[in-house]
């Protein structure tokens, strides 16, 4: 159960998400749930909407830095939804450690500074991963013709075409399948399994869930209408 004083702190990466609350609610929730019994005051709430990349992230969130002070003066806990929504830099979680300050993440309430670290480590890797895949897929577009900028939609464009009719061939490809299913009064999940036990892959060479299974069905009604 939480105990003593705790300052609650919420990040979104664009204007766009402060605005619309797209993923601030969530970020509330969880903290809430954390919170739920036990014997605390949540002396404060700070929220920062900002991409907040690089070392110095500290310095592009105004409201973390707040929310920081206030711990410091009413010696309270600072609490986060998820680690990630603090950094994906190690330099930067070595640096929030080192102030002094106290923190949780609600995801991760048992983690110790050592633990987290390793998690920053790995978000981190991870970033960096999603940064290079991209630049690697960019160079790969480039190298085939594909003028990128302003004309990048109008270039891509062929290739969405092939895609769309690659996905309706196999829509009807299984439509057959999933009619049987149907007869047979499956659900959802039943249908995946049997598709699953089958050996059927889905059009990437994977197994099925049901998230790939509803835009099978989908399609297969968008044809059939």
């Amino acid at each position: 159960m939480a105990q003593g004083q705790f300052v609650a702190y919420y990040r979104v990466s664009t204007a766009r998400q402060g605005q619309s609350g797209l993923g601030l609610e969530a970020q509330r929730e969880a903290v809430a749930r954390y919170l739920n019994g036990g014997d605390w005051e949540l002396v404060g709430e700070f929220t920062d909407t900002e991409t907040g990349k690089g070392a110095n992230a500290l310095e592009k969130r105004p409201q973390l830095r707040t929310a920081l002070e206030l711990c410091k003066r009413r010696g309270a806990t600072l609490i986060i939804a998820k680690l990630d929504r603090l950094a994906r830099n190690v330099h930067f979680v070595s640096g929030l450690l080192e102030t002094g300050c106290d923190f949780v993440a609600a995801d991760m309430p048992a983690a110790n500074k050592v633990m987290i670290q390793m998690h920053a480590v790995m978000a981190e890797w991870e970033r960096d991963q999603i940064s290079k895949r991209t630049r690697d897929a960019l160079a790969a577009a480039k190298a085939r013709g594909v003028r990128l900028g302003v004309a990048g939609p109008t270039n891509l464009k062929p290739n969405l075409e092939v895609r769309q009719r690659a996905a309706n061939a196999f829509a009807d490809k299984l439509a057959g399948v999933i009619t049987g299913f149907r007869s047979r009064n499956l659900s959802q999940r039943e249908m995946v399994a049997q598709l699953n036990a089958l050996g059927i892959r889905t059009p990437n060479g994977g197994t099925w869930h049901r998230g790939q299974l509803c835009r099978l069905l989908e399609r297969i009604g968008k044809q059939t209408n």
